[in-house]
C-alpha cells in the first residue's frame, strides 16, 4: 500500500485472535459501514495458534452484542504468510504483536502499525488484554476500541 492511498483491506491481530482483534473487527465493522466504507475488507488474526477455529471468548462476544457490534460469526486464526500481501493495512493491537508482525513480515506492500496510534491516539498507546480480567476489562476494550473509530474513518477520508 502507498503511504497515501486509502487502504481497501484492514486485518487486526492481536495475540490469540479471541478478545481484542475479534472486537476490533466487529466494532470497525459497524463504524466503517455507518461511514459509508462498506466496501473495505476486514478481518482478524492472531500471532499465535492457542484457539483456531474457536469463537471469540464468551466475554467479548457478549460485549459486542451488547454495543450492537456482534462477533459471534467470527473464529480464531492465525496470521498466515499470505496475509502480508493481502492486506494494505495490519493493526496490531500491542507492541509485541507489531513486533511479531514485523518479524514474520513477508510483505513490503503492507502497511504494519499500532492499531490505537495509526487511528490517532498518543505514540505508543496499545489495547490493554482483557483476556485474564473481569468482564468490566473487556467493556473498557470495547470503548477504547470504539472512542479510536472516528480516527480510523478520518484516516480512511484523508490517507495523505
Amino acid at each position: 500500500m502507498n503511504r497515501n492511498t486509502a487502504p481497501t483491506s484492514i486485518l487486526f491481530v492481536c495475540m490469540g485472535n479471541i478478545c481484542r482483534s475479534p472486537l476490533a473487527e466487529g466494532i470497525a465493522r459497524v463504524e466503517l459501514r455507518e461511514a459509508g466504507f462498506a466496501n473495505i475488507r476486514l478481518d482478524s488474526a492472531g500471532t499465535h495458534d492457542y484457539h483456531t477455529g474457536a469463537p471469540p471468548d464468551e466475554r467479548a462476544r457478549r460485549v459486542g452484542s451488547e454495543i450492537g457490534c456482534p462477533i459471534d460469526d467470527l473464529r480464531a486464526r492465525r496470521v498466515e504468510a499470505g496475509d502480508f500481501s493481502r492486506f494494505d493495512l495490519i493493526l496490531a493491537a500491542d507492541q509485541a504483536n507489531l513486533a511479531w508482525l514485523l518479524q514474520h513480515s513477508t510483505s513490503t506492500s503492507a502497511r504494519i502499525d499500532l492499531l490505537l496510534p495509526w487511528c490517532g491516539a498518543a505514540a505508543g498507546s496499545q489495547v490493554p488484554d482483557p483476556y485474564y480480567g473481569q468482564i468490566e476489562d473487556f467493556h473498557r476494550v470495547a470503548e477504547l476500541l470504539r472512542s479510536v473509530m472516528p480516527g480510523l474513518v478520518s484516516r480512511l477520508r484523508e490517507p495523505a
